[in-house]
């Protein structure tokens, strides 16, 4: 078939809605009734787990061996671990991320009373208090509070306020779309791969491309904190594709340009045949990409993997340069990396033996000796 024409202007604008809903891991129910209102629109049947995970399916010619892509909606935050006496915040946060990208963060705090506004600032913010101690302050979760912008001068005023301990925050996303393309906010990951899910689903939809085998869309809720997509896959899949952020940096082959395919993460290596598969399928229709390793980094995939499914699995990543910092990324990333998951769900079934769960040897794979 031809080029599937993936609408620029309809990913940035799902982004756009995604970075605007705060969903923090733990709370991302707003995010999951935003994806649920695009899925109605676009006329997309779909079902929800207990806690909000999303499966939406696209029938293929085929019922099986079906195909999953993934992408999660939660991000990382931070949660209430202390309320002190100053009636300031000590938190923890939720994902793992660094302190040193929550300094100067301003934020939402979610509690019992209602939501506040505040920043999270170091322990000695103040230049003209503490000198140069401000630079030479340990940098770690213990050493920020979260400052409320309410009238509350100690712990009393501030649980008065209906904000206690296990109260969830959300960090401002910040979002900044350029002209020249890049596009620079906290929560690209994973929004942005959600964002591209649903421009690939738009395209295949306005395009009137059936999938070759049945393929489920799913969109995950707490990847950041370890569970991502370990339960949510439908009994008949048998590959699953995730999309999350890849990390460029020195020292890292990631691009913020093009499609970067992980060959394995801090897990192991991604499926030998799916990874040379989507390799293939990107040189065939001229989707530039490169390959890279992630060493410190898991996804939807190792929670799937780790739940138990038999699956194969494979990693498709956008560039992200300071990923889970001050993240940046290239709209032209997302639009290569939809049309190579248009791509896959059009592509033959290499392996047909998946169709099942088990069977003997017979159409069983080989690698090269």
């Amino acid at each position: 078939m031809a080029r599937p024409l993936i609408d620029p202007d309809y990913l940035t604008g799902q982004l756009r809605m995604l970075l605007e809903t705060p969903s923090p891991a733990g709370y991302t129910d707003e995010a999951v009734w935003a994806v649920g209102r695009e899925l109605d629109r676009l006329g997309v049947k779909y079902e929800l787990t207990r806690r909000g995970a999303i499966r939406a399916r696209l029938p293929g010619s085929e019922r099986v061996p079906a195909r999953a892509i993934v992408a999660h909606v939660d991000t990382l935050g931070a949660q209430v671990r202390a309320v002190k006496d100053n009636g300031r915040l000590e938190v923890v946060p939720i994902g793992h991320w660094s302190s040193r990208f929550a300094e100067g963060a301003r934020c939402t705090v979610f509690g019992e009373g209602g939501s506040f506004r505040g920043t999270i600032l170091p322990l000695k913010a103040s230049g003209h208090t503490f000198n140069e101690e401000v630079d030479t302050q340990p940098v770690n979760w213990r050493q920020v509070e979260l400052r409320i912008d309410e009238v509350v001068p100690d712990k009393a005023a501030t649980l008065a306020l209906g904000v206690d301990i296990g109260d969830i925050v959300a960090i401002d996303p910040q979002p900044e779309f350029m002209d020249s393309g890049y596009i620079v906010s906290r929560h690209l990951d994973d929004k942005a791969g959600v964002a591209t899910l649903l421009a690939a689903l738009e395209c295949m939809l306005r395009e009137n491309r059936t999938p070759t085998v049945d393929t489920w869309w799913l969109f995950t809720i707490a990847e950041e904190i370890g569970v991502g997509a370990s339960s949510v896959l439908a009994p008949d899949v048998a590959s699953m594709v995730t999309v999350d952020n890849g990390t460029t940096a020195p020292g890292q082959n990631s691009s913020e340009f093009g499609v970067t395919i992980a060959m394995a993460d801090q897990t192991g290596p991604f499926d030998w045949h799916l990874t040379r598969k989507l390799v293939r399928l990107a040189r065939d229709h001229d989707i530039p990409f490169q390959k890279d390793v992630f060493r410190y980094y898991r996804s939807d995939s190792a929670s799937a993997l780790e739940s138990g499914a038999d699956i194969r699995t494979a990693l498709l990543t956008f560039g992200v340069d300071a990923s889970h910092g001050y993240e940046r990324i290239h709209r032209d990333a997302l639009v290569s990396l939809a049309e190579l998951l248009v791509a896959y769900a059009e592509s033959v079934v290499e392996i047909e033996r998946d169709a099942k769960p088990l069977g003997s040897l017979k159409g069983f794979t080989h690698q090269e000796t």
